[in-house]
């Protein structure tokens, strides 16, 4: 059983390998005063650059699980996913309205996903 941890603080680490599945922590936008559609790709950028340095990519996605502030927002943050999720890779997926740690952040993902191999 092999654990491997990325830029581990006291509360949690950014990325947890277990095996040849990677854990990623609550991931938000990188400007929080934009609009949902921005938030959402710049949360999913991010989310491609832990990917990456974990040895995987969005084609290996396992599950995810999305909280949005507001429902209204729904819709336009599944255009950004749809167009982010490459076409027969889907995860399995949960979204749910959540309040989130700062009132300006609209979306937060928690990604599992699989190393390639």
């Amino acid at each position: 059983m092999s654990i491997q941890r990325q830029e581990t603080k006291q509360r949690m680490s950014r990325v947890v390998t277990h095996n040849d599945t990677i854990y990623l922590c609550g991931q938000v936008c990188k400007d929080a005063s934009k609009d949902i559609t921005e938030q959402t790709q710049t949360m999913l950028e991010k989310v491609d650059e832990l990917l990456a340095s974990a040895g995987s990519d969005r084609e290996h996605l396992l599950s995810a699980t999305i909280y949005v502030r507001n429902m209204k927002d729904f819709s336009a943050m599944n255009d950004v996913w749809d167009a982010w999720v490459p076409e027969g890779h889907a995860p399995a997926r949960a979204c749910v309205e959540a309040r989130m740690a700062r009132a300006e952040l609209l979306v937060e993902i928690s990604v599992v996903a699989a190393v390639k191999n």
